[in-house]
């Protein structure tokens, strides 16, 4: 039986690192199990705030990879400040509050002539390669993964001039994920941004989110059939870890601004008054990049000296710390726009064996997901005194050598599962 073709379209890829990576290279890794020929364009020179080599050799043998050149602004901007531009494309804005006017000036020319994003300009090349390649070897399907949302804007232009099936993925919301205003936008591109993503929700055959809130939220939007496809985990072929001897409190990803759990650090604070063996044992191990406003709040608690800072380390070196940490860090910006979002993390630290202590606005989705795996504990912003309780229970289990997470109903999470899923849809 012949393979159906699928043509995927995505900015991120190896060797590409951060979680906006993981979730095409493990569908493109399972999708020939399901008879699917995986076919991926990706930028030939693209401008990625992080690089993970090691994951160029998780790429699948069985796919095809189209590469075509790319010109973006960031590589122009990184001439007047390479460490601002690397942050932006990476999401990391400064606070409000503290913003230089090179910040102000980088945020409103990054939002309002960049619409709706900096990857813009690869939509009319891709167009012209695309169009003659789907041609040339008769490929019927095709998939978008946004952000960039840009990359939809292909899909939308292919779809208008070939007579392809189009589904638009989603990794994140468009005008309502949570750095969108922080962008300085002028009214007429906040309205540009809308009218775009209503095109593009309006023309895809099918949609394909990762939370069911963000599923509810584009059903205001259009009548086209959206599917939750989550986020994962994977199988990863790391060697057993010994269980780090302090106390650690790991955090593993980007911390932004927003997602600043100052009521967390009054917590420790308070614990490290109270129990006097604690300050010989708390470790708070950031791994990722992280902002300046979490690292002066830590400082303003007076916890700079329970600070491990590691940096960016490669995903396999993540997935390590996630074995060996005591208790994992799992925070969300407290705001309505992000009770969609699912943190591709989560998926991994699930299945790492270790307690998850999540923190996030009331009604997340992520918090449905750690409590139907009973793999962790879940707080809002208000809940200071039961965050405090968890960690003292934990710091009780780990004196005792008796801490752990027990999860249950895993497997519907696996990436193989999830990319059984995807071949089904787009095979229907």
């Amino acid at each position: 039986m012949e393979q159906k073709k699928l043509l995927i379209i995505t900015y991120y890829f190896p060797p590409a690192g951060g979680p906006g990576v993981q979730r095409w290279l493990k569908f493109v890794k399972y999708l020939p199990e399901f008879g699917v020929q995986p076919i991926v364009y990706v930028p030939e020179n693209p401008t990625y705030p992080i690089i993970d080599e090691g994951l160029v050799d998780q790429i699948s043998d069985k796919a095809i990879i189209l590469k075509n050149k790319i010109w973006e602004p960031y590589q122009l901007a990184s001439v007047f400040s390479k460490n601002k531009t690397k942050k932006i494309s990476s999401g990391i804005f400064p606070h409000k509050k503290k913003q230089t006017f090179l910040d102000k000036t980088f945020l409103w020319i990054r939002g309002n002539l960049f619409i709706p994003d900096a990857r813009v300009f690869w939509v009319k090349p891709s167009v012209a390669y695309l169009e003659k390649y789907i041609k040339e070897n008769n490929i019927d399907t095709i998939v978008t993964s946004g952000p960039p949302h840009s990359l939809h804007l292909i899909g939308l232009e292919l779809k208008e001039k070939l007579n392809v099936k189009w589904f638009a993925d989603f990794r994140d919301p468009w005008t309502t994920i949570g750095y969108h205003k922080a962008l300085r936008l002028s009214g007429y591109a906040a309205k540009k941004h809308k009218t775009l993503e209503h095109k593009v929700l309006n023309t895809a055959d099918t949609i394909i989110v990762t939370s069911k809130t963000t599923k509810t939220e584009f059903q205001a939007i259009t009548n086209k059939p959206i599917s939750v496809i989550t986020n994962g985990y994977d199988i990863e072929n790391v060697e057993k870890q010994t269980l780090d001897t302090k106390f650690t409190l790991a955090h593993i990803g980007s911390f932004l601004s927003d997602r600043n759990p100052k009521f967390l650090w009054e917590c420790l604070v308070e614990l490290l008054q109270e129990i006097p063996d604690f300050k010989s044992h708390l470790e708070i191990k950031l791994i990722g990049a992280v902002s300046q406003e979490v690292l002066d709040a830590i400082a303003a608690f007076n916890l700079n000296d329970y600070l491990n800072l590691l940096g960016y380390v490669s995903h396999r070196e993540a997935i390590a710390h996630q074995k060996k940490s005591q208790v994992l860090l799992l925070i969300e910006i407290n705001s309505e726009d992000t009770k969609s979002i699912i943190p591709g993390k989560l998926f991994e630290y699930i299945v790492s064996n270790r307690p998850i202590i999540a923190i996030g606005p009331n009604g997340s989705d992520f918090a449905d997901i750690i409590k139907e795996t009973n793999t962790g504990v879940f707080f809002d912003y208000s809940e200071k005194a039961k965050l405090k309780s968890v960690i003292l229970d934990f710091y009780n289990q780990f004196l005792e050598g008796k801490l752990q997470s027990h999860g249950v109903g895993l497997q519907q999470y696996s990436r193989k599962s999830l990319t059984k899923q995807l071949a089904q849809l787009i095979s229907e």
